[in-house]
């Protein structure tokens, strides 16, 4: 029998998911940015060499976009280890001048509604008997994917970073001034925090920040932060607290919310 040879494609399309870190941005000027990524990230590159999409949305003011210097922007976020691949939302001219210097626009994902017929008056039951209808199945729960927790019991030294990517972060020694630590879910310090803390470091708004000792530079949470240079409030230094996302009613900004905890 005549063997047939099948030709090799040299090329094969498929879809697929690929993790992307989505940046909103507030702002295109290049200088401000830099010097918030620097207090946020610090000099080193925060991560992993992860893509990243340029959330234009949420910007502040109406940034001319011939004035963009979107090469600036690219670099910037590649010294802190993220690589641009790309820009969504925004105005038409924001959308062309990016794709002019090379970064493409990726539309919104956005689920399909399915419309919702009114339901017709019921209708009377025949007076013959009529089969009883068998129930069907209950749908089998969902389990819900378990996130790992990292957990680390010795302090951080100034210039040290902990890291839990894709879930929370439970420390049980001090974080020192100078220290960070990070997480893609929440960051639990059972001890002084001293240095930096980053939650949600993946973008996401539902994560918090806990510490028994409240001593901190910096914290953020899905890229909001807030320093204190010039020290911490008196009702919350050296106590416990708890740090979140709050939405504004108004505008629908986010801002931290930094409370005390009650350990009695």
């Amino acid at each position: 029998m005549a063997r047939v040879n099948k030709k090799l494609q040299l090329i094969e399309f498929k879809g697929t998911t690929l993790p992307v870190v989505s940046v909103t941005l507030h702002s295109l000027q290049s200088g401000p940015l830099a010097k918030a990524a620097s207090e946020l990230f610090g000099e080193d590159a925060f991560f992993d060499g992860d893509a990243a999409v340029l959330e234009l949305d949420h910007l502040d003011t109406a940034d001319v976009a011939d004035a963009v210097e979107w090469s600036a922007l690219r670099n910037m976020f590649n010294r802190h280890g993220l690589n641009v691949i790309g820009v969504r939302g925004g105005s038409d001219a924001l959308l062309a001048s990016a794709g002019a210097a090379g970064l493409p626009s990726f539309a919104a994902f956005k689920r399909s509604v399915r419309a919702v017929e009114e339901s017709s008056p019921p209708v009377p039951a025949p007076a013959e008997p009529m089969l009883a209808a068998v129930p069907e199945a209950p749908p089998l729960p969902i389990q819900a994917t378990v996130k790992p927790t990292m957990v680390l019991d010795r302090p951080l030294r100034s210039g040290q970073q902990m890291y839990a990517r894709g879930g929370d972060l439970v420390v049980l020694a001090a974080v020192n001034a100078g220290a960070e630590v990070i997480a893609d879910g929440s960051i639990h310090i059972y001890a002084p925090l001293r240095g930096r803390a980053l939650a949600g470091a993946s973008g996401s708004t539902e994560a918090r920040i806990f510490t028994t000792r409240f001593e901190a530079e910096l914290v953020s949470i899905a890229g909001v932060y807030r320093t204190f240079d010039a020290g911490i409030p008196d009702q919350l230094s050296g106590r416990p607290v708890k740090i979140q996302l709050s939405v504004s009613a108004e505008d629908g900004s986010s801002r931290l919310s930094i409370e005390a905890l009650s350990t009695d």
